[in-house]
């Protein structure tokens, strides 16, 4: 990457500058970022990061060879149409738009483009998300290494079919609430069985990161490790044993399969919103 630009200011874009800099991917000087009009949001990144930042869309495209696409899904008609001028085939283009397909974006701009469509979560901000990304078919070999780079700045990444993200937004998209909701399950229960809300507080995440390591670590699959650890008629199988009375597995499953479900939607409203924007081209 010799210039990257980025559509957009908000907290996965931060994720982004931070990350790209903590790596030395690119030098702070070739990361240009704009917005809408949210001048003092850009002036706070240009103080913190050292990025560039500019309405001048001349300045902010010329020698660009990356662009993403980091706006509010809503605004995208709006933000593609305005730097449309400026995009061309020999950039690549990558999206963190939550349910905007890459068709849509090629409709929008109108001419054939280089396209990256990702799906990162918000832990992106702690360098730990876990991304899915899906390439077209105009993304050359040397661009699919750009961005095993770009999105290895913050986090796992792995490639998948376009089809596949709305599954993936409601496995690890979403998933970050799901494990904050079971913690706030746990910090519940700790309470009130006479626990230092802090200390259990401390203990839970540990015990989270802990067994996170164990899975990643070992050759032995989730369902063994639990097993193990599972004594007959020891506190874990006690505990366990209530957690199936409550059909706690199944709701989870449903609970993704509902995300999954409510990203296709959301998606195909999305898309079908932007495409008939009342905008003029």
């Amino acid at each position: 990457m010799k210039k990257m630009v980025i559509v957009g200011a908000g907290s996965m874009a931060e994720a982004f500058i931070s990350g790209i800099l903590e790596n030395d991917v690119i030098d702070r000087k070739n990361i240009w970022v704009t917005n809408n009009s949210n001048e003092k949001r850009l002036g706070n990144l240009s103080e913190r990061y050292g990025v560039q930042s500019t309405y001048d869309l001349n300045a902010l495209f010329d020698g660009a060879d990356l662009v993403m696409l980091a706006m509010k899904p809503k605004d995208a008609a709006t933000a593609i149409q305005s730097i449309r001028a400026y995009l061309s085939e020999r950039m690549l283009v990558v999206s963190v738009l939550a349910g905007v397909s890459m068709s849509t974006i090629e409709a929008l701009a109108r001419i054939p483009l280089a396209i990256v469509r990702s799906m990162p979560n918000t832990s992106a901000a702690v360098g730990k998300s876990a991304t899915a990304v899906a390439a077209n078919n105009r993304v050359t070999d040397q661009q699919i290494e750009t961005t095993k780079i770009l999105f290895g700045t913050v986090g796992l990444t792995s490639f998948v079919e376009e089809e596949q993200l709305d599954a993936v937004t409601g496995l690890s998209g979403s998933g970050p609430a799901y494990i904050y909701y079971l913690i706030e399950a746990m910090e519940k229960s700790a309470v009130e069985v006479g626990l230092d809300q802090q200390m259990a507080s401390e203990l839970i995440v540990q015990t989270l990161l802990g067994a996170a390591e164990m899975v990643k670590k070992s050759s032995k699959s989730a369902t063994v490790l639990r097993k193990e650890v599972t004594s007959p008629g020891g506190t874990t199988e006690a505990g366990i044993r209530i957690l199936e009375e409550n059909g706690v597995q199944q709701a989870f499953i449903s609970c993704i399969k509902a995300a999954t479900a409510q990203s296709k939607k959301m998606g195909a409203a999305l898309s079908s919103q932007l495409e008939t924007s009342n905008l003029p081209y």
